[in-house]
């Protein structure tokens, strides 16, 4: 009998928690929803190891988000230039915070809709902050994620879409697993399922992941 997407899904939840069972966001926030927003941002094309690193004297100098809006954009841009792209980071960081001061009374709002507000703040960063400060859920769709959900099978794999990889994978994984199922994506995409080697003979998923089953029946 067919296994159907929702039973997989739940499996690779299960396998994924069995192999990385301290799941926890790499991005060295402490908690804090701001700094995890700023932190966020930052990560775009950048290693999280980078941000932690470039955040330590960016938080020393700029500890709040008053301090923050009130920063001049190029002491900003100075702290954060090892990040890349940082022009248009320090901008957005240095806005949202602003607005965040201004409209929210200096706090993270709780809801994708005011998230979505912020400058630089997209869904992947929103359910992130959802997901990890708030538990609410919701599925990061980074790189990792939509590659290897991607090659599990729930979607045509080589997609690149991040919404349709939300949209699709969010019904199928339970709502108090999402993040942590996100966070240990990553790793295993780091550890096991690469983007040009996966280690398919070793992987804990390959009973349930059509990449493997499509590279069992060419070899038979």
């Amino acid at each position: 009998m067919k296994i159907t997407d929702k039973k997989r899904a739940l499996l690779a939840v299960e396998a994924l928690r069995e192999l990385y069972p301290d799941s926890a966001c790499s991005l060295e926030s402490g908690g804090d929803p701001w700094r995890l927003l700023v932190m966020a941002r930052l990560s775009a094309q950048c290693t999280d190891e980078r941000v932690n690193i470039v955040c330590r004297d960016l938080f020393r100098v700029f500890p709040t988000v008053e301090k923050m809006a009130d920063a001049p954009l190029e002491d900003i841009e100075n702290l954060i230039k090892s990040c890349g792209l940082y022009r248009g980071k320090a901008k957005s960081i240095k806005e949202s915070s602003e607005l965040l001061v201004r409209d929210f009374g200096g706090q993270v709002p709780d809801n994708m809709e005011d998230l979505l507000s912020l400058p630089g703040v997209g869904r992947k960063i929103a359910n992130l902050i959802l997901g990890d400060v708030f538990h609410k859920g919701g599925i990061v769709a980074d790189t990792h994620c939509m590659r290897i959900c991607g090659r599990l099978g729930f979607y045509p794999e080589g997609w690149k879409d991040p919404l349709k990889t939300e949209r699709i994978m969010t019904p199928l994984i339970p709502r108090q697993e999402q993040s942590d199922f996100c966070h240990r994506i990553v790793q295993f995409g780091r550890d096991v399922c690469t983007a040009r080697s996966p280690h398919c003979d070793s992987c804990p998923l390959r009973e349930i992941c059509l990449h493997n089953s499509d590279k069992k029946g060419k070899n038979q």
